[in-house]
């Protein structure tokens, strides 16, 4: 479970300096709980897009080939395959665009960039299923997380509506 810690719990002192800051402003302006989201994972990522005047959300299915960054500048590239054809889309975790991560797969690889796949085709393009006591413990964190985002959804609504009134 990817939790940002808060840095408001202590007060922000001369050595801690610009970086300090830098943390009080990410933790205000990220989202507090993100999903597990690993390697080799195969996801639902929810996105919004603009046509027009209108917007929607969008689904897109498919590996997460590469995690990187840390904190607020954290984002995941997911691979799918559209018609025989690779396309892989760059996510920002903490982008307001994207409402949700889903994982449906979990995947059970030993690299942390899965770049070798762009050049397979087929079969070869498949990962290992995390089967067992893991897959197990990895959905009851995922359920964890989803337990925890959704009271966290409850109280930014109940703060709202308190601003409302």
């Amino acid at each position: 479970m990817n939790v940002i810690t808060n840095p408001q719990d202590r007060e922000i002192t001369a050595q801690d300096g610009k970086l300090g800051l830098i943390d009080k402003i990410e933790y205000e302006n990220g989202k507090k709980i993100l999903p597990p989201v690993r390697i080799g994972d195969t996801v639902e990522v929810h996105y919004l897009i603009r046509e027009g005047e209108k917007e929607r959300i969008q689904l897109f299915i498919g590996q997460v080939i590469a995690i990187k960054g840390r904190g607020i500048r954290q984002n995941i590239t997911v691979r799918r395959m559209v018609q025989g054809e690779g396309v892989e889309r760059i996510f920002l975790m903490h982008s307001p665009r994207v409402h949700d991560v889903t994982v449906t797969r979990r995947g059970d690889v030993r690299r942390s960039k899965l770049y070798y796949l762009r050049d397979r085709v087929g079969k070869s393009t498949r990962v290992k299923e995390k089967l067992g006591e893991k897959a197990r413990r990895d959905k009851a964190k995922e359920q964890e997380v989803r337990s925890a985002m959704a009271a966290a959804g409850d109280e930014a609504s109940s703060e709202e509506e308190a601003v409302n009134v």
